[in-house]
């Protein structure tokens, strides 16, 4: 953003509610429609085929230095990629919430509730007075898989390991780029290489990356990052070359359960609503969406979430904000200031000669 831009008025949106960020970004009128992710955490199985399918399709490296650090584990969890990164554009969290034995409450597993099977199971219905179906035979008419269904209706959410001790509830979920509407990675790159694709995606073009890095620290999500090995910084495309294809992303493609939607963001928006008050319904009044607010600070996600619990248990901040919100007060104060300090070296040159 120049300083014209900041007092004129003429530059993209930086914050704020936007309907169309694919034509503030300086598209036609006629592109398509915006695409995105809909990730429902409440069916994910933690199963890593979206992470090996993004990896093989985009040749995304490994997330290890050297051949002794390719299959490293944190210490910490069954996770053993950590977070996203230039090298893991999808990645599958593995949250452990322990809580000591019999003080969990019925939401969050306590003693009074069920637990889950260990297997994959693919159900129409599930445990409220539906027949279980084996994971080997597809639910009729190809609906989701739904691991919650299992549950009574006053049943813990999430996989249930007991032992004499403690309570562990298990949530997994499938964590990408948010692809913003408003991306404060694009705001501040100098070269132009991320830009606003025609479907509202937010996309790195590799041979225009400097490696500057100023586009990290203005990911209120911490998404993207510079990768060590060839300098440039790197996240997730939403397969853009598969779009122009008519093909779904890859990570989508590859979902057994179907935790991870592609699709129209609308459409996206409406199945998410429709989700969220089955959910509510049946008593899961911890579930929530996460991203889908177009008011909140970046404006609404173009890949949003359904949570089965506060953000932060996820590694997710709570209220994101696009952190080039204020730069047109910014530059509007620091031109002020130069006037002003124009002006007082003026009169004091002008009083010193008298």
């Amino acid at each position: 953003m120049s300083l014209f831009e900041a007092f004129s008025g003429t530059a993209n949106s930086l914050s704020g509610p936007l309907p169309d960020p694919t034509t503030d970004a300086g598209w036609s009128g006629d592109h398509p429609k915006r695409v995105g992710f809909f990730t429902d955490t409440s069916v994910c199985i933690g199963c890593k085929a979206c992470e090996v399918a993004c990896k093989e399709w985009n040749l995304v490296p490994d997330d290890g230095t050297d051949a002794s650090d390719l299959y490293r584990l944190t210490g910490m969890s069954y996770d053993n990629t950590g977070d996203l990164g230039s090298s893991t554009w999808r990645h599958v969290a593995f949250i452990e919430d322990v809580r000591p034995h019999g003080s969990a409450t019925a939401a969050h597993g306590g003693q009074q509730t069920g637990f889950l099977p260990a297997g994959l199971p693919a159900v129409h219905g599930g445990g409220n007075g539906h027949t279980p179906r084996d994971a080997d035979t597809a639910p009729p008419g190809g609906g989701t898989v739904d691991l919650l269904s299992l549950l009574p209706d006053d049943g813990a959410h999430g996989q249930q390991t007991p032992d004499d001790e403690r309570d562990v509830r298990w949530l997994m979920a499938s964590d990408v780029c948010k692809h913003c509407t408003h991306a404060g990675c694009l705001d501040v790159c100098p070269t132009g290489a991320l830009f606003r694709t025609e479907f509202g995606t937010v996309v790195v073009q590799d041979d225009i990356c400097n490696g500057c890095g100023y586009c990290v620290p203005s990911c209120p999500y911490g998404v993207i990052d510079v990768r060590e090995s060839d300098g440039g910084a790197h996240k997730c495309t939403l397969c853009y070359d598969r779009l122009g294809e008519g093909l779904e992303p890859a990570c989508a493609k590859a979902c057994p359960t179907n935790s991870i939607q592609f699709g129209d963001l609308d459409e996206l928006q409406a199945a998410a609503d429709a989700r969220l008050a089955e959910l509510h319904g049946r008593g899961v009044h911890e579930a929530r969406l996460y991203g889908r607010d177009p008011d909140d600070g970046v404006g609404g996600d173009g890949a949003f979430f359904l949570l089965l619990d506060e953000p932060e248990v996820y590694g997710m901040p709570p209220d994101p904000i696009v952190t080039t919100r204020d730069l047109p007060e910014m530059w509007r104060n620091a031109a002020l200031t130069a006037v002003g300090l124009g002006a007082a070296v003026v009169a004091a040159f002008w009083g010193g000669r008298r």
